[in-house]
């Protein structure tokens, strides 16, 4: 079943402007974009409805979608009214409205990264794809984060969603509390550096606000703070950016583990 909306105040279009603005708060997502519609596909996940633009009908990528999804109600919308919902000035022409998934119960096992009000959509979106790239599956965002269903976050993070268990609005210091791993401040200076750290255990990996940092309370509360050497006159580095660092150096350390090194203690610690 095909709809057209041709206004903005069809009671259809306002429900997806609310939906794109407050997904949590609907309990749907909407996800922007062929690569993250045929994603969606591919992974199986139910789609409960296929927004289309005028315009995107006549995209073959699109067409393909279409006829891949028969039993998906689908609504046409006027070009201005998609990118009203889409917030992007050029988008591809195709969205899917999804449920969020419930939030995942029980204790963390294995690597985790913990998110201490990471503002940004792009750098939480990024950061979202780099631990699912990096094998992490638990990422837990606690208060003041970016949400991580809302459409910025989806496009950054291009479909890592559905590799991760996401967990919002987490009291991060009762999680830490919890977590039987290695716990690793991440931190501008005073660290040691990323490199003498033994990070072949499971690590629970503590990320900051873009411009403040971790909260002292959970700097406080980890076993190790760590540091990425930079060159001189740097200051630092993009919290997105350094995650995949600290993540990825967890990666290379596993394929060829340092000798003689203690598990969540410096190499060389006596």
């Amino acid at each position: 079943m095909t709809k057209l909306i041709a206004s903005r105040e069809n009671a259809l279009f306002k429900a997806l402007r609310t939906l794109a603005d407050d997904p949590r708060r609907q309990g749907c997502a909407l996800l922007d974009g062929i690569h993250l519609v045929a994603t969606c596909f591919a992974r199986g996940i139910a789609v409960k409805q296929l927004l289309v633009s005028e315009s995107g009908q006549q995209n073959a990528e699109i067409d393909a979608l279409l006829r891949d999804a028969p039993g998906v109600d689908c609504v046409i919308l006027r070009d201005s009214l998609f990118r009203e919902i889409s917030g992007v000035r050029s988008p591809t022409g195709v969205a899917a409205v999804i449920e969020i998934p419930l939030a995942p119960s029980g204790d963390l096992s294995g690597d985790a990264v913990l998110l201490d009000a990471v503002q940004d959509a792009g750098n939480v979106g990024a950061i979202l794809r780099s631990a699912a790239a990096a094998g992490v599956r638990d990422v837990l965002l606690g208060p003041g984060c970016a949400g991580a269903w809302t459409p910025r976050v989806l496009r950054a993070a291009q479909g890592a969603h559905f590799s991760l268990m996401i967990r919002e609005q987490v009291d991060l210091a009762a999680a830490l509390a919890a977590c039987p791993g290695t716990s690793v401040a991440t931190v501008a200076s005073g660290g040691k550096s990323l490199y003498e750290l033994d990070l072949t255990g499971p690590i629970i990996w503590l990320v900051g606000n873009e411009g403040a940092g971790l909260s002292p309370e959970l700097i406080a509360a980890a076993k190790l703070c760590a540091t990425i050497p930079l060159a001189s006159g740097t200051e630092s580095l993009n919290v997105a950016a350094a995650t995949a660092v600290c993540l990825f150096e967890a990666t290379r350390q596993r394929r060829v583990p340092p000798t003689n090194a203690v598990p969540g203690r410096s190499r060389g610690h006596k």
